[in-house]
């Protein structure tokens, strides 16, 4: 396979979900640990959730048919016979035409099938209690079992468990499932112009900005990253850099050396080191993007620009730490918001081009405003929070067309951090939206 010889994002997925997941093992965990972690295994409900009615509010609790005709003008007199202490069971039964003072979440005593909430009555006296509005059955009460029956599906396997997840395990008694081992996954910045980022850069040099952007990145997939420095375009040092990665990870992600210039060793390195799966993306930004299967760890090697390798990432390699290599397409829909764009954006046919924007509402409808700048600027990141997706078969978007978009941050209800195109940015505007060489 020639380098550049460029596939689409779709069959890069598909090369490297036929490699992945590797082989990992299977582990028990309890609650507190399984945040973030792939569920090995489904569980099904062992007892029902909640094991008693309850009431969902605070009100009394009464037979239904004591209250059918109620009004303000002419209540429902019912004699109060009970009380319902929360945490405790009911010491008796509710008798036709009489009611039991209930709190939010206490057992429905026996023969009461519904729960009048008390700004729905008034009380006569300590006894007696006129309902102003009549109920129907099941009216204010979770049932038993309403919320999860017992022997239903839970969760299915291959879930990311979340903290509602675990609460809803934690409610019905369970305390421990089992997961995939967490993916370990190692990061490494290559260039011999690169420091580290409490150094002082030299002329000529900058500091490691891929590391700490991945490193986050990866730690909030539940997988586990691992720095291992900067290494200078040397191919002895790169080789013994990244055979210690790739024996200790289950993927390495390697961020510049993926072009073709002739300091760029990455990429030769890694091949004589695994099974090259393919070099170059018809993406934007991104093209010099490449995947090498080595042993039984993954080795992506991603632009050394920074929102390039931020884009990649967010593509290519947080599917698979998220979802464990489950088809994309029938999972997840990535681009699911439609906003309005603000600026005419031009884009190379048979290319899939992904635009910074910042998405704001506005007049009831949400607009995507294009944040410029090149793919060196992390900064532009920073000022985005989504990215809008334009297609192969177009050439660019017309200003207020209609674009998907995949948010990356929270929406807000004005134009913050947008930049309106002057006469002293056109020319800017015209260069960063023309087809280029850029990654």
């Amino acid at each position: 396979m020639e380098f550049f010889n460029v596939v689409s994002l779709s069959r890069a997925r598909e090369l490297l979900a036929g490699f992945w997941p590797p082989g990992t093992e299977t582990v028990r965990v309890g609650l507190l640990e399984s945040y973030g972690c792939l569920l090995a295994q489904g569980v099904a409900a062992p007892e029902d959730l909640p094991p008693f009615a309850r009431a969902t509010v605070d009100g009394y609790a009464v037979r239904a048919a004591d209250t059918f005709g109620a009004s303000e003008a002419l209540p429902a007199l019912l004699r109060v016979t009970g009380e319902v202490v929360i945490g405790s069971a009911p010491g008796g039964t509710v008798a036709p035409g009489t009611a039991w003072r209930i709190p939010t979440g206490g057992m429905l005593p026996p023969g009461a099938d519904a729960v009048v909430m008390v700004e729905h009555t008034e009380e006569i006296d300590h006894e007696l209690l006129g309902v102003t509005r009549p109920v129907a059955p099941g009216e204010n009460v979770m049932g038993r079992g309403e919320d999860v029956p017992a022997g239903s599906p839970v969760l299915p396997p291959g879930r990311r468990l979340r903290a509602e997840d675990a609460g809803v395990l934690a409610a019905l008694g369970i305390t421990e499932v089992d997961v995939s081992r967490r993916w370990r996954v190692a990061i490494v910045s290559t260039g011999d112009e690169i420091v580290a980022p409490g150094e002082k850069p030299g002329r000529g040099r900058v500091r490691d900005v891929n590391s700490c952007t991945l490193y986050g990145l990866v730690a909030a997939t539940g997988a586990v990253p691992r720095l291992c420095g900067t290494v200078r375009d040397d191919r002895a040092s790169l080789r013994a850099v990244l055979e210690r990665a790739c024996a200790g990870g289950d993927m390495v992600l390697v961020s510049g050396g993926s072009s073709v210039g002739t300091r760029d060793v990455v990429l030769g390195v890694a091949r004589e080191m695994g099974r090259l799966l393919f070099h170059g993306l018809a993406v934007r930004p991104g093209k010099p993007t490449a995947a090498v299967a080595v042993d039984r760890s993954l080795l992506v090697v991603l632009p050394g620009h920074p929102v390039s390798a931020l884009v990649v990432y967010l593509l290519l390699v947080e599917p698979l730490l998220l979802y464990g290599g489950y088809p994309w397409a029938e999972r997840v829909a990535e681009f699911p918001v439609r906003a309005a764009i603000t600026r005419s954006t031009r884009s190379a046919p048979g290319r899939e081009d992904f635009v910074r924007v910042r998405v704001y509402g506005a007049g009831g409808r949400l607009l995507a405003d294009p944040v410029l700048g090149k793919s060196g600027a992390i900064g532009t990141m920073v000022r985005s929070n989504g990215l809008a997706w334009i297609p192969p078969e177009k050439e660019g978007v017309e200003a207020g067309e209609e674009v998907p978009v995949r948010l990356l941050g929270p929406v807000t209800s004005d134009g913050e951090f947008c930049q309106p195109i002057g006469p002293e940015n056109r020319t800017t505007f015209r260069r960063q939206n023309s087809p280029s060489k850029e990654g």
